[in-house]
């Protein structure tokens, strides 16, 4: 159909390119026959790479692939799909995107399929145009045309044939400008041309007045993608029309996503936060909100996956937000903060247990029987005239927080799915603020737990020792005072002992000692020696002094402190330590002899004789070996001096039999009777040694060949520890670990593997340089090594070495125990340009 009387079919819009769609064309066997550059960005893929291949090949994942054929008939049944897929990038990661497919349809009855995906990911990016506008428009009709070179139509969807009124079979081998003499259709083709000349994705508005409703001016977003063939090659240009007539107020709702970000999660505070949803919802959105959710949120607990009724009762929820038009939210029957009990037959409890929203554009009172049960909230609905309501859940980490409900009373205009996802969108950018307030809860619940519970319960030495604790305050009134100890694992089955001491007494030095040990901590996850662990320590306690000096109303709350840490090895049985200013361990052999280590003094903590290094001293201990920290208050007396002390504590050390615990209970009753004038603190740790079948160590050439020698050496070493379920994981990681190594350094590298409470694979080089995790772009080659190896690992890190450093990752072992005595004595044979050490 043409326009005959010249009328201008449009108002152009000045172009503008949108990058976030990615398009393919697939002929009736499924084959890709076009692709687009959006398409190569998107997924990773040329299109070279693509065209002339199935496309089970990109779209579907592994799991999908057997289903392809049945999707394939659906799609044709139904004229099309559209729905959330997880689409393979090149790289073999899952990307979750939008994905609508559409019929079209050719000369001679001939058919194809146009595909259009887009990242979920980008729906969060705050843009209020491109990808949000995209999503809102994923259920609206959209017409498809592919045009040649010569800008002569080959292909048309039903859509935009009855956009245009025009039958399909007058399209074919015909120009817009044939169709409809004009400016604007000159426009569009000129748009076209420069899509084809650019390669470059464009979208034109405009304003028309198609024949099928020739007296009201409808407005169109056209996108336009370039078509390659499998040389890369342009071959056609397609262009993609929805009618977005009547959504102007919808875009500029839109706008209200920009506010999301600054008006939502000002606090960390979780029911302040769902008062920010509320309010960001009125009456930009709704005229009543409402946000409930579970009990457990609010004091930073998860949630179950799905919310449903329990013990047959229905679930509790609180109230954390409530908004409405209307003065005192009248159409509230709670008030904030206050519980909230779920109707187990209503949309709330549906969305709760499966985690999917709910829309009723017309809420018909006399078709919903859950009203009917629920006197309370059927009474508000009549009063306040609530005809149109939306249920979305709040979901954070595949957990179900709670639910947003919006209402409209006054505004006589139903929610349309276009709400619903805007609802959606509001509520998931909510729910990263909530889960944000949600774990700060939890963390902050933690740590006043901790301030209870200042000294470990339970001591965890793992494959490197065993290990028991006594802790005697001197004030019993005031509660305990500075000393602490703990017992930390390391990477490679290496375990840290610390004792520390704490001037003064009281809540005082209790807080002192709970920093410290935390401090400690984190400096032991960074895999520091212990006389550089010491250094930093030293570094924090002087700067919570000086903090502590610069607020006159508060009193110092560290003033000085002595500690001693040591770090043992059970692979090479070498134990590390270093103090400051802090008594030396005893050291008791399996013979029962004892001593007394010479190890440097250093100073005490927070003097501020920072210029005084710390030394560590390394020694070999025999499988068994008894090692004793001590505070000063269990060596020292009112009556007697250090050294009396000290004997007494080796009497009692060196008697054979008794267990740890009977062992520290033995020097604990050789106290004197009356109450020590200082805190005791003992900590007993007796060493232990894998066994060689435990441990498998291979040198390798810096070649890039040995990443293949590595892979199969540690999985033919998997195999042989029982640990087949591991191989394809660590291959990965040892791959990556092994490829870092041979790539930034320029000597010999170390592969070992360490099978204790779980498998450790190390790899270590003569470059001191630390690996950091790089966050690479789209088309980057590398820096995604260290992600995979995260992801692949319960944890991983790097810790210096005396020739370079160590990159480790961990992963589980099964709970049975493994049969080590039934595994292969010795080192593993050496394999073809390596050698095992």
């Amino acid at each position: 159909m043409t326009n005959t009387d010249h009328t201008p079919l449009a108002e152009p819009v000045s172009p503008r390119e949108i990058p976030d769609a990615a398009i393919a064309m697939i002929d009736a066997e499924g084959t890709v026959v076009g692709w687009t550059q959006a398409a190569q960005q998107l997924v990773g893929y040329s299109a070279g790479e693509v065209v002339g291949r199935s496309a089970a090949h990109v779209l579907p994942t592994p799991e999908d692939a057997l289903s392809a054929s049945a999707f394939a008939e659906q799609c044709r049944a139904q004229g099309g799909w559209s729905g959330t897929v997880t689409v393979r990038h090149r790289d073999g990661h899952g990307i979750k995107m939008t994905l609508r497919i559409s019929l079209l349809w050719g000369q001679d009855a001939g058919t194809r399929w146009l595909v259009s995906v887009t990242d979920i990911g980008t729906l969060s990016s705050g843009a209020t145009n491109g990808p949000v506008r995209e999503s809102l428009l994923a259920h609206a009709p959209i017409g498809i045309l592919v045009h040649d070179l010569q800008l002569r139509c080959t292909w048309v969807n039903d859509a935009m044939e009855h956009q245009v009124g025009v039958p399909r079979d007058q399209w074919f081998e015909r120009r817009l400008k044939d169709l409809f003499p004009g400016f604007e259709a000159e426009a569009l083709e000129a748009v076209m041309r420069q899509v084809l000349e650019s390669g470059t994705t464009m979208v034109h508005e405009y304003r028309a007045w198609p024949p099928a409703d020739r007296g009201r001016a409808h407005v169109f977003a056209a996108s336009f993608f370039c078509l390659q063939d499998a040389d890369g090659q342009t071959v056609g240009v397609c262009s993609m029309s929805a009618d977005v007539t009547g959504n102007r107020r919808a875009r500029e709702r839109l706008a209200i996503l920009s506010q999301a970000s600054t008006r939502i999660g000002s606090t960390l505070d979780v029911m302040r936060t769902g008062q920010e949803l509320a309010d960001l919802a009125v009456p930009l959105l709704a005229d009543y909100a409402v946000v409930d959710l579970a009990e457990s949120v609010q004091f930073g607990e998860e949630p179950s996956t799905w919310i449903g009724t329990t013990n047959g009762r229905p679930p509790v929820m609180r109230r954390a937000g409530l908004a409405s038009i209307r003065p005192g939210v009248p159409e509230s029957p709670w008030a904030r903060k206050e519980t909230v009990t779920v109707p187990p037959a209503s949309p709330y409890a549906a969305v709760l247990r499966t985690g999917t929203s709910h829309l009723e554009p017309v809420l018909d009172t006399s078709a919903t029987p859950w009203i009917d049960h629920d006197p309370v909230r059927a009474q508000k609905i009549h009063e306040n005239g609530m005809h149109s309501f939306m249920v979305v859940p709040i979901r954070a980490r595949q957990c179900v927080l709670g639910v947003a409900l919006f209402v409209r009373t006054e505004e006589p205009m139903p929610f349309q799915e276009d709400d619903l996802l805007l609802a959606e969108e509001l509520v998931t950018r909510a729910a990263l603020c909530l889960d944000n307030a949600r774990q700060y809860a939890r963390e902050r619940t933690a740590a006043l737990a901790l301030q209870r519970d200042l000294l470990p319960h339970r001591l965890a030495g793992g494959a490197a020792v065993e290990a028991a604790s006594r802790y005697v305050p001197a004030d019993i009134d005031h509660g305990v005072g500075g000393d602490w100890f703990d017992v930390i694992a390391l990477s490679g089955a290496r375990v840290a002992l610390v004792v520390g001491d704490v001037v003064g007494h009281g809540i005082k030095a209790a807080a002192s000692m709970g920093r410290l040990r935390t401090a400690v901590r984190t400096l032991a996850d960074m895999d520091l020696p212990p006389h550089e662990l010491l250094a930093h320590l030293d570094d924090t306690v002087r700067r919570l002094s000086e903090e502590d000096a610069d607020d006159p109303d508060r009193l110092p709350a560290v003033v000085g402190a002595t500690c001693l840490y040591a770090v043992y090895d059970p692979v090479t049985r070498r134990c590390t330590m270093a103090r400051a200013g802090h008594p030396p361990p005893a050291i008791i052999d399996p013979q029962g002899q004892i001593t007394f280590p010479d190890l440097p003094t250093g100073v005490p903590l927070g003097l501020g004789l920072g210029l005084v290094p710390f030394e560590s001293v390394e020694l070999e201990l025999p499988e068994g070996s008894l090692l004793a920290f001590y505070t000063d208050g269990l060596v020292e007396t009112r009556d007697d001096d250090i050294d009396v002390g000290l004997r007494r504590l080796g009497t009692v050390l060196a008697q054979p039999g008794p267990s740890l615990e009977d062992l520290c209970s033995r020097v604990i009753e050789t106290l004197p009777a009356q109450a020590p004038a200082d805190d005791v603190t003992l900590l007993l740790a007796r060493t232990r040694a894998l066994e060689p079948a435990q441990v498998a160590t291979w040198d390798l050439p810096n070649d890039l060949s040995a990443v293949r020698t590595a892979r199969h050496l540690a999985a033919r070493q998997l195999n042989e520890w029982g640990l087949e379920h591991l191989v394809t994981t660590v291959e990965l990681i040892v791959s990556e670990l092994v490829t870092n190594a041979i790539r930034h350094c320029d000597g010999p590298s170390r592969l070992r593997l360490i099978q204790h409470q779980v498998l450790t694979c190390e790899v270590s080089d003569t470059n001191t340089s630390h690996p950091r995790p790089r966050h690479p772009r789209t088309l980057d080659e590398y820096g995604r090594g260290l992600y995979l190896v995260a992801q692949l690992s319960r944890r991983w890190g790097s810790r210096s070495a005396t020739d370079g450093k160590v990159v480790w990752a961990e992963q589980d072992l099964p709970s049975k125990p493994l049969r080590c005595d039934a595994l292969p004595t010795g080192r593993p044979t050496a394999a073809a340009g390596c050698h095992s050490s």
